[in-house]
């Protein structure tokens, strides 16, 4: 389903009832309003923050320059965007650094949230923008906590700093004068988590955060768990004044409830988000092109920074120049492939295209067909590949049996090529006319 698609659904819904009109009466705005605060109170919104953002969306779109205007329904989607955006704040809020290496970030959360992957997740995405990271075993009751932040650790390729089980706040300490020495300049702690918020566990956690002055304590917590998410960052940043939050599990079927309620209730933005299972699913939280998606208007530049981090800038003009020449082979093809797996899934990456959005509700998408392809194209020679005009029937039941598919997918894929190659014949020659 995806990132918010019931509340992106019930919105489209609503707002397309608008557009069917043309100047809009206060009554219609405020009936729409009405059904507005139904949908967030159904996404897992919290109440008061649904009643506050209903009243501060129906006093500005019940002015004159809404109601007299030619475009009433876009001004009031606008408005209920900016809303939104506003709710989540406004901009994306980055991380801090320390004026004197290394920074610290502490991470804290209840069991089950995802803590520990998180850790090894901003690992790898601080490395990613040229940091040198370590993690910290600060977790020493939950059984094989430690190990399992050496597995991640190693799959993002972090170093991870433990002391076996002694007293969590003597690591940390010892953490951060390693990373001194070492020239670390990140320094990640993973401390303990619990089933519930019990006193203990804060005490041990106001313990780290006296003794090593973390530049940010970073909550993490479950987006599927809707409103007691909120509960528990309330509880949290009450006891050690968190810096920011992590929303885990947020390509789930996650309503919505608590990233649109934590910035509200805490005053602490989010500042990342989990979107998958792989270590490199993390994202930065941007609150404009969350409003942009939930209102169905598409995150076109989430989509470009996806392409860029899958295809380099060399790679994408040397396939243009292959549109061009018209010398795209089934070896680019299987590139292609590659290219689209690292970018994610594919519903998710197509309901960021404007316009599109709530429309991919029902829409079949064959993840596995990317894979069936591969497999096809790995059955081919090297000279297959280069000249797929020579597979005729002999070959096509080779190359069938040996990927463990039908000659039927077989010619399948081939028809797909060669259609491809003759859109882009007509692209270069400025004939497209594309078929709706």
């Amino acid at each position: 389903m995806g990132l918010f698609s019931s509340l992106s659904e019930r919105f489209n819904h609503i707002f397309s009832k608008l557009k069917n009109r043309g100047r809009l009466t206060e009554l219609e705005i405020k009936e729409a309003m009405r059904e507005v605060r139904m949908a967030l109170l159904e996404a897992d919104v919290n109440y008061l923050v649904a009643k506050d953002f209903v009243k501060n969306v129906s006093e500005k779109a019940v002015g004159d320059e809404v109601l007299k205007s030619l475009t009433p329904s876009q001004q009031v989607i606008k408005i209920v965007k900016d809303e939104l955006t506003a709710l989540m704040s406004s901009t994306n809020q980055k991380l801090q650094v320390a004026s004197q290496p290394p920074t610290i970030i502490m991470m804290c959360g209840l069991q089950g949230a995802g803590k520990t992957t998180m850790c090894a997740k901003l690992g790898a995405h601080l490395k990613k923008s040229g940091k040198r990271p370590l993690l910290v075993a600060c977790d020493i009751y939950r059984p094989a906590a430690i190990n399992q932040l050496q597995i991640v650790g190693k799959q993002a390729n972090v170093e991870v700093f433990e002391k076996g089980t002694q007293n969590p706040v003597k690591t940390a300490q010892q953490a951060v004068e390693f990373a001194k020495k070492q020239g670390f300049d990140t320094v990640i702690i993973d401390t303990a988590g619990r089933l519930h918020i019990n006193e203990e566990l804060m005490d041990e956690l106001k313990n780290i955060k006296k003794t090593v002055n973390p530049t940010e304590i970073l909550l993490v917590v479950d987006s599927m768990t809707g409103q007691d998410s909120v509960t528990v960052a309330e509880s949290f940043n009450n006891d050690l004044d968190v810096t920011g939050v992590i929303l885990t599990k947020l390509d789930g079927d996650t309503r919505g409830g608590a990233a649109l309620s934590i910035k509200a209730i805490t005053g602490k933005p989010i500042k990342f988000t989990g979107v998958g299972e792989k270590i490199g699913d993390i994202e930065p939280f941007y609150p404009d092109r969350i409003a942009s998606r939930i209102l169905g208007m598409g995150d076109v530049l989430s989509l470009i920074e996806k392409a860029q981090q899958a295809v380099t800038e060399e790679e994408a003009k040397a396939l243009e120049k292959k549109f061009r020449e018209n010398s795209f082979t089934f070896d680019d093809y299987l590139k292609q492939i590659e290219s689209i797996k690292k970018m994610g899934n594919i519903k998710d990456l197509i309901s960021m295209i404007p316009g599109i959005g709530g429309k991919i509700k029902n829409l079949d998408i064959d993840e596995n067909q990317l894979m069936i392809n591969k497999a096809i194209i790995q059955s081919m020679t090297p000279q297959e590949r280069l000249m797929p005009d020579i597979i005729k029937a002999s070959r096509r039941q080779r190359i069938a049996k040996g990927s463990g598919t039908s000659v039927q997918q077989v010619n399948q894929l081939l028809k797909q090529f060669e259609q491809s190659k003759e859109m882009m014949k007509q692209l270069k020659n400025g004939k497209f006319r594309p078929k709706f």
